[in-house]
């Protein structure tokens, strides 16, 4: 096994607090997942999966994990997950059933660190919990982030352009959760939950796949906010935020500008989007 590197976004999540500090009180649960990021020493072992094992999956269309399951021992990411229900109660009261009937299933071996992997109809954790999806997508990222950015780092650099033109991520499967619009004005997706990237179309959208520009709108923001963005689908009616790091150039990693720019969920939601993976704090003031 392999000792992980820590994953330490805090001084990022402070600067984001810092530049939108009117909502620092409804972010302050974020706090707590990146001290615990920080000071948790998991372990993970990298993928030993060369370029052309992996470009021979992404030909096919097929993500790593699905051929390649990472070996994700339970007790660091039990040691993660304790604290993040926590966290989930204390920001959800409305959610403590659920999140005791999680824990309950953890503790009879019924949910395991794989049942948090994403797959076509979501996550493996069973619906008897009664835990919502985004509640448990929040979990997943929590409690593997760190693991599978390691089990993962080997494959990103395999990764070139034209290798990979789904809305999923090459490596674990998850849906893209950030959109990122380089100094060359090419889009890459982000994952949240590997912490990968994958160049996209900007005349596509990554959920349904529909090329139709009448069925694609962008809402760009102006003012202090210049330079963000929500790209929507009129079709599958999702949405995804975005940065043009042209015009953002202190913007900080995706994650951190996904969970610190709340108010650009409200407004997509409110307009009757949606997205897979909407954050803990967003589901926290629009439930």
């Amino acid at each position: 096994m392999t000792a992980c590197v820590a994953l330490d976004l805090r001084e990022a999540w402070a600067d984001v607090l810092r530049r939108r500090a009117a909502l620092s009180a409804a972010l302050s649960a974020y706090g707590a997942v990146f001290d615990l990021w920080a000071e948790v020493s998991a372990l993970a072992a990298p993928l030993d999966v060369d370029a052309d094992a992996c470009r021979e999956r992404w030909s096919r269309g097929v993500p790593l994990i699905a051929e390649v399951r990472p070996d994700l021992r339970t007790e660091p990411v039990e040691a993660l997950l304790g604290p993040l229900l926590g966290v989930v109660a204390t920001v959800r009261p409305d959610a403590a059933p659920a999140v005791e009937a999680f824990a309950a299933a953890w503790e009879r071996g019924d949910v395991r660190p794989a049942s948090l992997l994403p797959s076509r109809g979501g996550f493996g954790v069973p619906v008897t919990t009664g835990l919502a999806p985004d509640l448990v997508g929040f979990l997943a990222i929590g409690s593997l982030r760190p693991l599978l950015e390691q089990v993962f780092a080997p494959c990103h650099e395999h990764l070139v352009h034209g290798d990979w033109s789904l809305g999923v991520c090459p490596f674990c499967g998850a849906p893209p959760a950030w959109g990122d619009i380089g100094e060359d004005g090419r889009l890459e997706l982000a994952c949240h939950l590997c912490g990968g990237a994958w160049a996209f179309s900007r005349l596509r959208c990554p959920f349904c796949g529909t090329d139709d520009a009448k069925e694609l709108r962008r809402m760009t923001a102006e003012g202090p906010e210049g330079g963000y963005a929500l790209a929507t689908c009129t079709r599958c009616r999702a949405y995804l935020k975005s940065v043009d790091r042209r015009e953002r150039w202190n913007a900080g990693p995706a994650l951190v500008e996904d969970w610190g720019s709340p108010h650009f969920d409200v407004v997509a939601l409110r307009e009757g989007y949606a997205r897979p993976l909407v954050p803990l704090v967003v589901t926290a003031r629009t439930d």
